[in-house]
């Protein structure tokens, strides 16, 4: 039999084995070449521009290489793993380990080559979806034509070619370095045996819960480091590699040692009477849990990692809106004598909107009083700020039930991050100051409602007072003066008509700021053109962040049905051995259910555990929304995750009905 006859007869043997390897392939090279192609789209260059949003889309194509190479070449080693008895028989019968190198090596010419044209075309098809969706999340109409790139796809073969080399060289310094003996019996041999746990790994697996917890709780205090007058960047990021490090040896410890420990005072429990399921589920996990540790450790880490970016990506985009009002409390505004040519086209195109007129003042006040106590006794921490005084009168339509006494004030606009720099309390005075020294108000409430436009308060509060006491400030030479007038539409089915008139007629103007500090260009600002702004400032982000999340989740989620793919097949003989005893397909199936839900559930927990921490140390810096967009991104991944977990199950399902 010639190498070639060899070659194809071994081909068609391994067809079981094959499929999961050939679609990690064209599932890479799909993904990789869908991904490159979108930087040389001719509608992603004309509505988004070819400048930084190319660098930005190669910087993104890189983390996509390190999926792609994680995935692939984890993929060749359980393959491989699945072959090593077929490998060993090769050389028992006399082939040369070159020879059975040589085999090996045109099997995966062969499939890689295969798996780069069918990939290339799928990638082909799909990148015209992924190039949609872009555009529809940055709100661009654009008719989207198929696009084939020379450069994506040289750029493809050559990464996927180079690959293919270092997969070759792997094949064969393993078939070279690994004995005979071991090859045959890589399936069968148990990772670790059940044994006694002596108390250096108690402690180990106790560390391990410490280490988290520590980290968690270092993370709760990054915002806080910001307040530090000796923070230096060294500083933050050491407290940053200190979180990394304590978080990833944490997970490793707790799956190498706690994990086991728990697993094995469950078992201790049971006084040797442990029903089939048990066995099953507790004995199997211990027994592999040395060698699964560090994969299970690195599934959770890319799993929080990429629960992260994608939650923190979606609370930019669901905060959108949000922001928009924040920055931009009518959806017109206009500045002084800017932009009232806008009232009369509106006017005359019939346009339906409500005015408001509002004086604006830009007050210093200290707010050490609305302090809380410990933040209060913080000398060194300057609480001397310009904030921005609007009067009840100009804000009596938005806050129709207020009620306020002449020393009383009502604050507005205390978003999120302000409440991480500067912790305030109701019910408390505020100090403002005056040509005359000193006056205070009491303030009844501190709400995160943004209702007035924030000219004045560098995104930080408003302040309403009673329009007596608007007035005494207002004639204080010490405060400065902004008239802004506001304009909300009556229909918004008229927006994208006002727009078109908001386009035609936006003027600018230089505005100094408060006390002469600078000076800003505004034009008649639009609240929709913020928030599309907003967008395309964050679009790309979005997108990237979701696409390369989709990737870590599919490449996660596979290896591990990869995983326990070999492992059932591995266990074939067990369920043979019990299927004879008398046991049915449902009482096995009920501890390999507690298998898989340990393999996909528990490192799941943690991923979002780990994520949760990471997304509440910096979310303020994302948007102004946290609970929603955690709680839709984490159970899309939970609902993603789980089908891997099903289609995991559904193949033990079919190992243990043919097990006779």
């Amino acid at each position: 039999m010639t190498l070639n006859q060899l070659v194809l007869r071994s081909m068609r043997k391994n067809a079981k084995n094959y499929y999961l390897y050939v679609f990690a392939l064209i599932f890479s090279v799909t993904l990789y070449y869908s991904f490159v192609t979108l930087q040389y789209n001719p509608a992603i260059t004309k509505e988004i521009g070819n400048g930084m949003t190319a660098t930005i889309l190669k910087a993104a194509s890189y983390l996509l290489l390190f999926i792609v190479i994680f995935f692939v070449l984890y993929a060749n080693k359980l393959f491989m793993n699945r072959r090593s008895k077929e490998i060993g028989l090769y050389q028992l019968v006399g082939m040369p380990k070159g020879l059975v190198t040589r085999l090996i090596a045109i099997e995966n010419i062969i499939l890689w080559l295969g798996a780069i044209i069918l990939g290339v075309f799928m990638g082909f098809i799909t990148s015209r979806i992924f190039v949609m969706i872009l555009l529809k999340i940055i709100e661009k109409d654009a008719f989207v034509e198929l696009s084939f790139s020379i450069e994506a796809l040289l750029r493809t073969v050559i990464v996927f070619l180079l690959l293919l080399m270092v997969v070759i060289l792997q094949t064969a310094m393993r078939i070279r370095r690994v004995s005979l003996l071991s090859l045959i019996t890589t399936t069968v041999v148990a990772d670790e045996k059940v044994k006694k746990f002596n108390a250096f790994q108690m402690i180990l697996g106790f560390i391990g819960l410490v280490f988290i917890g520590y980290g968690y709780y270092l993370s709760t205090t990054l915002l806080d480091l910001l307040d530090d007058p000796t923070l230096t960047p060294d500083k933050m990021l050491i407290q940053l590699l200190l979180i990394l490090t304590l978080t990833i040896g944490g997970t490793y410890f707790v799956f190498r040692f706690s994990v086991a420990l728990i697993l094995n005072m469950v078992r201790k429990s049971k006084k040797g009477l442990m029903s089939v399921a048990d066995v099953l589920s507790l004995s199997t996990i211990m027994h592999r849990m040395k060698s699964s540790a560090m994969s299970l450790t690195t599934i959770t880490i890319l799993s929080a990692t990429t629960l992260g970016i994608l939650t923190l990506a979606y609370i930019s985009y669901y905060s959108a809106d949000a922001m928009a009002q924040d920055s931009v409390s009518y959806d017109y505004v206009m500045y002084e004598d800017t932009g009232f040519d806008l009232i009369d086209e509106f006017d005359k195109e019939g346009i339906q909107y409500t005015r408001h007129d509002l004086d604006l003042l830009a007050v210093q006040a200290d707010v050490r009083p609305l302090l809380l106590k410990e933040f209060a006794l913080k000398k060194d921490v300057s609480t001397l700020l310009t904030v921005q005084v609007v009067s009840q009168k100009d804000i009596q339509n938005k806050l129709p039930n207020l009620q306020l006494k002449e020393d009383e004030g009502y604050i507005v606009g205390y978003d999120s991050l302000s409440a991480e720099n500067i912790r305030l309390e109701s019910e408390k005075p505020i100090q403002f100051i005056t040509s005359t020294g000193t006056d205070e108000i009491f303030i009844t409430e501190v709400t995160e409602e943004s209702l007035v436009p924030n000219y004045h308060n560098y995104n930080f509060i408003t302040v309403i007072v009673s329009d007596f006491y608007f007035q005494k400030l207002l004639h204080d030479p010490l405060n400065e003066n902004q008239k802004i007038v506001g304009m909300e539409l009556k229909e918004k089915d008229q927006l994208k008509k006002a727009e078109e008139v908001f386009e035609e007629n936006k003027v600018s103007v230089e505005i100094p700021y408060p006390s002469g500090l600078a000076t800003k260009t505004v034009s008649v600002e639009s609240q929709e053109i913020y928030r599309l702004d907003i967008l395309n400032s964050f679009g790309l982000t979005i997108f990237i962040s979701g696409f390369l999340g989709l990737a870590f989740l599919i490449a996660t989620g596979s290896i591990l049905y990869f995983k326990q793919m070999s492992e059932a097949d591995e266990e074939k003989g067990a369920y043979t051995i019990l299927r004879k005893m008398g046991f049915t397909t449902n009482e096995i199936m009920k501890g390999i259910r507690r298998k898989q839900l340990f393999n996909f559930g528990f490192p799941l927990l943690i991923g979002l555990s780990h994520s949760y921490f990471a997304v509440k140390a910096g979310w303020v810096f994302f948007g102004t929304e946290l609970v929603a967009p955690l709680l839709i991104t984490m159970s899309i991944y939970i609902i993603l995750y789980s089908i891997f977990a099903i289609l995991s199950a559904g193949y033990y399902r079919k190992v243990v009905e043919n097990a006779f």
